[in-house]
């Protein structure tokens, strides 16, 4: 059976305050985590991302399943949530948020994953990048219609655009890995939100993971980078590692400040 385990790292940047939000919850069979990045103004960004994080993982205690279906009800239920909230009208009545969230099996080693907006997964094998998601985004639109680069994802000035998002009250686009992956023991998954892989390249992921000591590790050095890159008034940052080895029991919910 798998060892997953776990670390993180979610700062507010140059920002007043931190609208992303991760957590996870994990039993001695599965797990589900999941990062979020939020927007609204006047608070319900924050507001937005922690409930979809606290209703994910709510959702998934109670019928831990792993398959592409379960991945589906889980994006939908927290684009409810968010709907729900926002009909309170007040602070939050703007509020929407990206969403990226892994499940994973310990007995099977299978995982499946989806995400909605610019918040990705990276599955990291052999210290190279295997897979990473799409952006639901204006720029990443532009570039697969050919107008526009893959560098650009990183510098265009709508680069912070989005095609989809949770909170909409019409049918959000999202995306979701076709089938169960086999997970094998070394793998490591990245969740980040665009505040840290803006600023860190894939080649540059790898090469830090690659010298990097463990996971702990390869999290301060990409934000190292971080801190050198990004502007003063910069974007609020938030990773999620997990990786993948060889058993632990318990059950255990977290959800990280």
């Amino acid at each position: 059976m798998l060892e997953l385990q776990t670390c993180f790292r979610s700062r507010v940047g140059g920002r007043d305050r931190n609208e992303d939000a991760c957590g996870y919850w994990a039993s001695d069979g599965c797990g589900c985590w999941v990062v979020s990045d939020g927007a609204g103004g006047h608070g319900g960004g924050d507001v937005a991302s922690r409930l979809v994080v606290s209703t994910v993982l709510g959702a998934y205690a109670e019928d831990p399943v792993l398959a592409p279906e379960k991945v589906v009800a889980l994006l939908q239920e927290a684009n409810a949530a968010v709907v729900t909230r926002k009909a309170d009208g007040g602070a939050t009545r703007d509020m929407h948020a990206t969403i990226v969230l892994l499940l994973l099996d310990r007995g099977s080693s299978l995982a499946v994953w989806g995400h909605v907006g610019d918040t990705r997964v990276y599955l990291f094998r052999s210290g190279q990048v295997l897979y990473q998601t799409r952006d639901h985004s204006i720029v990443q639109t532009m570039v697969d219609a050919g107008y526009a680069s893959a560098e650009m994802i990183r510098s265009h000035p709508q680069r912070s655009l989005l095609t989809s998002a949770i909170g909409s009250s019409q049918a959000i686009e999202l995306s979701v890995s076709a089938e169960a992956l086999q997970v094998l023991p070394g793998d490591v998954f990245l969740l980040c939100t665009d505040g840290w892989w803006e600023h860190v390249e894939e080649c540059e992921m790898e090469r830090l993971l690659h010298a990097s000591t463990g996971a702990e590790a390869w999290l301060s050095e990409m934000e190292g980078l971080i801190r050198q890159r990004a502007p003063s008034a910069g974007d609020n940052y938030t990773a999620l590692c997990v990786t993948v080895s060889e058993s632990e029991e318990d059950e255990t919910t977290v959800i990280l400040p």
